[in-house]
């Protein structure tokens, strides 16, 4: 690595060139294109994730403020406001979720054997959705009610590493359920949902692949029980039920057994009702996996607050899906960088010194040192006082 290089341009040294550039040939991205390639696009948008940039001209100023500095950032073409919005506005957002997709392959690899407390060997898999409010007049394509606009993002997040292993964007007016039908489900692995996703006939075929999926009950399902299996109750299990389902539609639907068990959760005083498949688990560890669904809230709620996915560049579908997609990819890219670099610091915690030291010219490592803070508090606190 060259350290003569910014710190920009060190971390882009971490993206794989040439896996970029067939994505962008792939959808034709530079067909006639003179100037402001996709590399470049995706150079000023990534900049304006990493310095939090509030707009397109905000990104503009700070750009041309440094514009001795631009060519070393890898940045060739000209800057300006019209240029970045019209490729955010005409350049296909496939480019960009393609590229985010290889890098979330690479991530999953280096993740794969980080423990996120429960040991299993299959894949375990959050599956939820969050919203995006956005405004009707200005984004007349995300329909969501009558009078408000919004898009979702339904995630599919892989627990080792908190991974967002899928991501699909859609209109907020579409239901999670329906997410179901465009996963690919990946044989003996665990798919965690809340009971917005309980569908017989979308679990059924989950069953099929052959996976697994833990989902709670709804309150008004009728169902019929064979037999219940021992349970201990300090645990908290209070039943562990093998059942089949009673209605026609839903028996038509799912006609196989059917685990259902009830728990008592002494934190939050609450009787929580888990279904599953899986018939192997502990009911304990069903319902450990069941609280571990709250990684996937807490991953939304991270990408709000450090992510710019609330305020967008454009108007257009185009420039949302592009901006969305970008930063899942920045976001990524940082966490292949932490697992590489071995660095302890957290996510926020590099992006924040990252925000600051962009266009320093100094080994990465020294912008982002694997040093305690408290250790070195107490080090300096040991030298001798001069003025005593």
């Amino acid at each position: 690595m060259n350290y003569g290089k910014t710190i920009f341009s060190q971390l882009m040294d971490f993206v794989p060139p040439y896996e970029f550039r067939k994505c962008v040939d792939h959808y034709h991205g530079n067909y006639k294109v003179k100037s402001f390639s996709c590399w470049d696009q995706f150079l000023c948008m990534a900049f304006a994730q990493l310095t939090y940039r509030e707009s397109l001209r905000d990104i503009q100023a700070c750009l041309r403020a440094t514009q001795s500095k631009l060519y070393h950032l890898g940045i060739r073409g000209k800057i300006s406001r019209n240029t970045i919005a019209h490729a955010n506005q005409i350049r296909d957002w496939r480019i960009y979720a393609s590229f985010a997709e290889i890098l979330i392959g690479q991530a999953r690899k280096l993740y794969a054997a980080d423990s996120f407390g429960i040991e299993l060997k299959q894949t375990v898999y959050a599956l939820d959705s969050t919203t995006i409010d956005l405004c009707l007049s200005l984004f007349p394509w995300a329909r969501f009610r009558k009078r408000k606009g919004a898009i979702k993002m339904h995630t599919l997040l892989d627990l080792h590493g908190n991974i967002p292993s899928v991501v699909i964007i859609t209109p907020g007016n579409i239901h999670d359920v329906n997410i179901l039908d465009d996963l690919i489900i990946e044989a003996g692995a665990i798919y965690i949902m809340d009971r917005g996703y309980l569908d017989f006939a979308r679990l059924f075929r989950i069953h099929q692949t052959p996976a697994f999926f833990i989902t709670r009950s709804k309150t008004n399902f009728s169902r019929r029980r064979l037999y219940s299996q021992p349970v201990d109750k300090s645990t908290g299990i209070q039943c562990d039920q093998i059942i089949v389902l009673k209605g026609y539609y839903a028996k038509k639907n799912y006609p196989e057994k059917l685990r259902r068990i009830r728990y008592f959760d002494a934190e939050s005083n609450k009787t929580l009702v888990f279904l599953t498949n899986n018939f192997v688990l502990s009911a304990i560890t069903i319902a450990d996996l069941y609280r571990c669904r709250w990684q996937v809230e807490l991953f939304f709620k991270w990408i709000k607050q450090h992510l710019r996915i609330k305020a967008f560049y454009g108007t257009t579908e185009n420039a949302v899906k592009t901006q969305i997609w970008i930063a899942i990819s920045i976001c990524v890219l940082v966490t292949i960088v932490k697992k590489i670099l071995k660095l302890d610091h957290s996510l926020y915690t590099i992006l924040q010194i990252l925000s600051v030291t962009l266009f320093e010219k100094m080994p990465i490592l020294q912008a982002l040192p694997n040093i305690d803070y408290k250790e070195q508090e107490a080090y300096i606190s040991k030298q001798l006082n001069l003025f005593n």
